[in-house]
């Protein structure tokens, strides 16, 4: 761990802060190092079963660094391992919390989360055009998201909108008044520690592979899936739990 990210874990929640407000957090090594092992030790601690993406500061994230006047350690993940290996593939949950402006690669980070909560303050815009280059890698998990008249008016303009409006484009879940950000947010965990662990790891299966299966195809794999679901021991407890009216052992 860099002492960019912050881990904390209490109880079944970890969360990651990203803690260079000074540059507003932006994707240098030490803050990408500091995610990719943050969310490395929460995805493989047992204890953990949802994560929760924040930041210090009034900016989520800048993206790139540009600047990069610290000394910086060389980079040892990448920002594809993030979005795709790291926070896609997690098993776990991945709630944003995005607590400031996101811009760039920060769009990235708040879209391939599985729920963005966001304050009703902040701005989030695609403003690579605006300094020569376009939103490449992060376009691998926004543009599924987006329709296509969004994502050229976006991409192409750099503009900067605001959290309700990028909620509207699908970027994120939902725009919240700052006041009650830490409430929405607490209260989407608890939503998500009610699913067993392995239902919700492989519902996020579901929403990865599903849209680029053909039908029969993805009838095929679904119905694998099922049956494996029914015959685990999750659902037996599950199952019990709901007919004895008491909560399954996970919660």
């Amino acid at each position: 761990m860099t002492d960019a990210v912050r881990l904390e874990v209490s109880g079944a929640v970890a969360t990651l802060t990203l803690d260079r407000p000074e540059s507003r957090n932006a994707l240098s090594p030490d803050i990408v190092n500091g995610l990719g092992d943050g969310l490395s030790v929460a995805i493989a601690d047992p204890q953990v079963r949802v994560i929760v993406l924040t930041n210090e500061g009034n900016t989520f994230c800048a993206g790139a660094d540009l600047r990069q006047a610290r000394p910086m350690e060389p980079a040892r993940w990448s920002l594809p391992q993030i979005l795709g290996e790291l926070i896609l593939d997690s098993p776990k949950p991945v709630v944003g919390k995005i607590a400031g402006h996101c811009m760039g690669g920060g769009v990235g980070l708040a879209a391939a989360c599985d729920v963005s909560i966001a304050a009703d303050d902040v701005l989030v815009g695609f403003t690579e055009v605006r300094i020569g280059v376009a939103p490449a890698i992060i376009s691998v998990v926004c543009l599924p998201k987006m329709r296509r008249a969004d994502a050229s008016e976006l991409f192409l303009s750099g503009e900067r909108i605001n959290a309700s409006r990028a909620a509207d484009v699908g970027l994120i879940n939902r725009a919240v008044a700052r006041a009650d950000l830490n409430d929405e947010v607490t209260a989407t965990v608890g939503r998500l520690l009610a699913g067993g662990p392995h239902a919700l790891a492989a519902s996020k299966q579901l929403i990865a592979r599903v849209p680029d299966l053909d039908r029969q195809a993805a009838f095929t794999w679904t119905e694998r899936m099922s049956k494996d679901l029914f015959a685990s021991e999750e659902a037996a407890a599950g199952m019990k739990a709901f007919k004895e009216r008491a909560a399954p052992p996970w919660v």
